[in-house]
């Protein structure tokens, strides 16, 4: 493993969670400081800067205007697979899973990991980088953030044997219940490719989550980064109606848009059922 490469990733994302703080205190089409500001201000090299904000452009949340600087991104358009009132099976993606730790760290939670974690920003969590790896293949970095109380004594080998939210449940009495979790299109920086081992700029999908246990409290955050040569996601559509008892009681709504799916009369309109799988492909 290129230590170096781990080492400037780690790097990246504290300088790419600043931006985020920074994007979240704006608002669509406000300006964000120059490159040169920032790199004072963190104290950071202009090429690490540099491929921090070039993710946060491909993935749509900052804009380049050449002349003028840089910008936050317009809202996107959101579509869910399924409603708040409808579960969603996820089955479990192929191949022999396993992980190698990069990072195990305590550090501050910080303005936008703080709120996403109902936390004070002065607050302590874990923060956990690590390189997941299916058949002793590198396919995804991984990077977790966990309230320090939720989960005091979590080690290196919790993080790189099991499941780890089994290791939550059974040595820390953390029941995870539920998800939110947003999927998006990126591509790779240097480090990042050498970490997977793709060319640089290869496409990627990006994952973020916010894990909550059965109170209602958020015990995770996690965002993903997953090569998009050998990992894509599947979803299985109920188009006919009458497959969910929820679209049978359901009034028909015509408004808005399935993406990827042709306008017409599928599902009349309304809601489609869908579950959903994550399908890794075979290594050459």
């Amino acid at each position: 493993m290129d230590g170096g490469s781990s080492r400037a990733v780690l790097k990246r994302e504290r300088v790419r969670d600043f931006l985020l703080e920074l994007i979240d205190a704006r608002g669509p089409g406000d300006g964000i400081p120059s490159e040169r500001t920032l790199c004072a201000r963190l104290g950071v090299s202009r090429p690490t800067l540099r491929a921090a904000v070039d993710e946060l452009v491909a993935t749509g949340q900052l804009v380049r205007e050449h002349g003028r600087g840089m910008f936050v991104a317009p809202a996107k358009i959101t579509q869910e697979l399924v409603g708040d009132d409808r579960a969603m099976t996820a089955p479990r993606a192929g191949g022999d899973w396993s992980s190698r730790v990069l990072e195990l760290t305590t550090v501050q939670a910080g303005a936008r990991i703080g709120r996403k974690l109902r936390m004070s920003p002065a607050a302590e969590l874990v923060s956990v980088a690590r390189l997941r790896l299916v058949d002793g293949s590198p396919i995804a970095i991984e990077h977790l953030h966990f309230p320090a109380d939720v989960v005091a004594g979590l080690s290196r080998a919790e993080l790189e044997a099991g499941d780890l939210y089994d290791h939550l449940r059974e040595r820390h009495q953390v029941r995870v219940h539920e998800a939110l979790q947003s999927i998006e299109p990126t591509v790779v920086n240097e480090d990042e490719a050498r970490l997977l081992d793709v060319p640089v700029l290869s496409p990627a999908l990006l994952f973020e989550r916010l894990t909550t246990e059965r109170s209602g409290r958020p015990v995770e955050y996690v965002h993903s980064l997953y090569r998009g040569d050998r990992y894509r996601i599947v979803s299985r559509l109920a188009l006919d109606p009458s497959a969910s008892p929820a679209a049978r009681t359901d009034p028909p709504v015509r408004r808005g848009h399935h993406p990827g799916i042709p306008p017409g009369d599928f599902a009349l309109g309304g809601s489609i059922a869908s579950s959903t799988t994550g399908d890794v492909q075979s290594a050459p």
